[in-house]
């Protein structure tokens, strides 16, 4: 790991310019393109926060704008190279707010928080306060930091998109019922699901490799299916709701699974999956992307902090083994969560 200096926001000889460490990168492609540097503390602005981190979690969604891959992220972070506002990673936070801007009079400094930002692989980012949610105050700056994209995709794949209830029935004579398959359930987005799927009343079976077996009873799923033994999609089983954080299966596949009246939710995949779901899906099977949203950063707080659900985390690096987590990341053998301890 190297270390970096952005003179031009570093404080000056005779400057008040304060500094903060963050992970920073100047071109697409791999770990390596990672560094850490020295650059200026943000301000928090009208309706914002700062927070000073002190865990964040890793996400594909890293890698996606690391290496600028798909097509489609560059539109939104620089087609040649990233654009200075994206050149730092990270989006899922945890920590004490050191700073409100204007406007803001639901949180003030000395407050803990989690949420999301673009930055939050840094010792301060900065958010907009209705990305954010107070932290239970018992639980952990590691294991919120954990939470947000991964919990926010679980939560609303379920009950957004699956039409799953709290008591784990469907909203209405189209919505789907308790009957819940999660593929992928040992990942970040499947092990949240397995658990507020099981909290909201559902019978789970989880999809997983056969060293995580046991991990996936442990947080909840009624069955597992150990797909390096069994294939789930001839089993003969169907289920009125399916998760499927992998995204690996054929359209002919998942069609075997999914009860008539049911539905399949995908939330991993490339962006063309997501269009051909939407042509032959008729709505019933279809990706989605979270939405940040402070409301549902609240409902996983609650079930946080009811015990409900618990964050299960792999592996925890240090800031400047940032590119060693994403690497770690992106085999696709994580257990739950990757988490950088600030």
């Amino acid at each position: 790991m190297t270390t970096t200096t952005s003179s031009g926001e570093r404080a000056g000889t005779g400057t008040a310019t304060r500094t903060m460490q963050a992970i920073r990168y100047e071109r697409y492609g791999g770990p390596e393109v990672l560094a850490l540097a020295e650059i200026g503390r943000p301000e928090p602005g009208p309706g914002e926060v700062l927070v000073q981190v002190a865990a964040a979690s890793v996400n594909p969604y890293d890698w996606h704008f690391m290496r600028g891959d798909p097509a489609l992220v560059r539109l939104m972070a620089g087609l040649r190279r990233p654009k200075p506002a994206r050149r730092t990673l990270g989006a899922d936070f945890s920590g004490t707010v050191a700073a409100t801007g204007p406007g803001v009079t639901e949180l003030q400094a000395g407050d803990e928080v989690f949420g999301l930002s673009t930055g939050a692989f840094a010792e301060f980012v900065r958010a907009r306060v209705e990305h954010v949610a107070r932290k239970p105050w018992m639980v952990s700056h590691q294991h919120a930091a954990s939470v947000p994209i991964a919990g926010l995709t679980a939560l609303q794949a379920l009950r957004d998109h699956g039409g799953l209830t709290s008591d784990g029935s469907g909203a209405g004579e189209e919505a789907s019922s308790r009957r819940v398959l999660v593929n992928g359930a040992a990942g970040g987005v499947g092990t949240y699901a397995v658990q507020i799927a099981r909290a909201f009343g559902a019978h789970v079976t989880g999809v997983c490799s056969t060293r995580n077996l046991e991990l996936v009873g442990g947080i909840g799923a009624d069955e597992v299916v150990d797909y390096t033994r069994e294939d789930f999609t001839q089993r003969g089983e169907r289920y009125d709701l399916v998760i499927d954080a992998v995204g690996n299966r054929s359209l002919g596949d998942l069609r075997r699974v999914v009860d008539e009246g049911g539905r399949y939710i995908g939330v991993a995949g490339s962006p063309l999956r997501g269009v051909w779901l939407k042509v032959v899906g008729r709505g019933r099977m279809k990706t989605m992307l979270a939405q940040r949203d402070r409301d549902d950063l609240e409902r996983l707080a609650e079930l946080l902090d009811g015990g409900e659900i618990e964050a299960v985390i792999d592996r925890s690096y240090r800031l400047e083994e940032v590119p060693e987590a994403i690497a770690y990341l992106e085999e696709g053998h994580a257990r739950g969560k990757v988490v950088i301890s600030i």
